[in-house]
C-alpha cells in the first residue's frame, strides 16, 4: 500500500515579496535655449528703450509747450500784479529813483509802433528778472535821469515784450514813466552785437534784446534820445555789474533744477508705488497737481539756463 505523498508545510512568518521601487526620473536633457525666449527678452529691452524715449520726447516738447505758450501766461501774469503795484506807488510818490531791489518794479515803457502798451520795467537783467518783464540794468541811470539808461528785454519767450524791436524805425517815440515823470525818446540809431551803439548825446535811452533766430547768437540794439531835458540822478549805482550781460544764462539755477528735478522724480515714484497698493485712478488724480507743480518749477529753472535775452 503506498503511503500518501506528505505536503510542504507553509509557515506564518512568509510573506509576499516587496514591491520594486518605482525608477527615478532621468533628467531631462539640457540644450541650448529656443529661439523665441531670445525674441521674447529683446523685446522687453525693445519696450523698455521706446518707453523711455518716448517719455524723453515729451519732456522736451512739454518744455516746448511752457516756453512758448505757458511762459506767456506766466509773465503776463507777473505783469498784471506789478502794474497794479507801481501804478499805487506812482500815486503816493514813493516810487523807487534809485536803487531798487531785484525784481521790483521801476518803470512803465510805452513804444506804440510795436504794439507795446503800458509794459512794467524791472530791477535787474539776469534771466530770473527778465522773466517778468523788460529789464532794467542796474549800473546805467533810470528812463528820464541824466546819463544812458539801459533796458533789456525778451524776444521770443516770457511774453516777448521785445519781439518786434527790430521794426523800429528813426523817428519812432518811446515814453517812459518812472517816479519821477514822464519822458519821450526818440529813435535815431542801430546796432548789433558786432557793432555797439554810438552816440555823442548823453542823456538816451538803449533797448537790448535778442536776434530773431531760434538760437540766439547776436543782439539787436536801439538807440533813441531824450526830448528834452533830464531829471537828477541820484546814483549810488554800482560802476559795473558783471552778471548784468546780454545773452546770458542765470547760471544759479542749476543747483535749483537738480533739487527740483528730485523731487518730480519721487512723486512719480510715489505715484508708482500708490497705484499698486491703492486704486489706481485714485493715485493720479490726488498726484497729478504735485507733479504739475513739480514740472512747472523744473521747466522755469531750465528756462534760466537759457540766454536772458531769448
Amino acid at each position: 500500500m503506498t503511503a500518501p505523498a506528505l505536503e510542504k508545510p507553509v509557515g506564518p512568518a512568509q510573506s509576499a515579496p516587496a514591491p520594486a521601487a518605482p525608477a527615478e526620473p532621468e533628467p531631462a536633457a539640457t540644450g541650448p535655449a529656443s529661439p523665441g525666449s531670445g525674441r521674447t527678452a529683446k523685446r522687453v529691452r525693445f519696450l523698455q528703450a521706446a518707453w523711455a524715449v518716448s517719455l524723453l520726447a515729451v519732456l522736451v516738447l512739454g518744455f516746448v509747450g511752457y516756453l512758448f505758450t505757458l511762459s506767456h501766461v506766466q509773465q503776463k501774469h507777473f505783469q498784471s500784479t506789478a502794474y497794479k503795484s507801481f501804478q499805487d506807488q506812482l500815486a503816493q510818490a514813493i516810487a523807487p529813483t534809485g536803487t531798487a531791489p531785484d525784481g521790483a518794479p521801476v518803470a512803465l515803457l510805452d513804444i506804440p509802433a510795436i504794439g507795446l502798451h503800458q509794459a512794467v520795467v524791472v530791477e535787474g537783467t539776469t534771466g530770473r528778472d527778465l522773466m517778468r518783464g523788460p529789464g532794467h540794468r542796474r549800473d546805467t541811470a533810470l528812463p528820464g535821469q541824466t546819463g544812458v539808461s539801459v533796458v533789456f528785454g525778451r524776444g521770443a519767450t516770457f511774453g516777448a515784450p521785445f519781439g518786434e524791436l527790430a521794426k523800429l524805425r528813426v523817428g519812432d517815440r518811446i515814453e517812459a514813466t518812472t517816479g519821477q515823470g514822464k519822458f519821450t525818446y526818440t529813435v535815431n540809431v542801430y546796432g548789433d552785437g558786432d557793432h555797439p551803439i554810438v552816440d555823442p548825446v548823453r542823456n538816451r535811452l538803449v533797448l537790448v534784446t535778442s536776434d530773431s533766430s531760434w538760437i540766439p547768437n547776436s543782439t539787436v540794439l536801439i538807440g533813441a534820445r531824450l526830448d528834452g531835458d533830464p531829471v537828477a540822478n541820484p546814483g549810488g549805482r554800482p560802476a559795473t555789474v558783471p552778471y548784468d550781460k546780454a545773452l546770458a544764462a542765470d547760471k544759479g539755477a542749476l543747483a535749483t533744477l537738480q533739487l527740483w528735478s528730485l523731487g518730480l522724480l519721487g512723486a512719480v515714484v510715489a505715484v508708482v508705488v500708490l497705484a499698486r497698493y491703492w486704486h489706481r485712478s485714485a493715485a493720479y488724480l490726488s498726484l497729478a497737481p504735485v507733479i504739475g507743480a513739480l514740472l512747472w518749477a523744473v521747466y522755469e529753472n531750465a528756462a534760466a539756463l537759457l540766454p536772458n535775452l531769448y
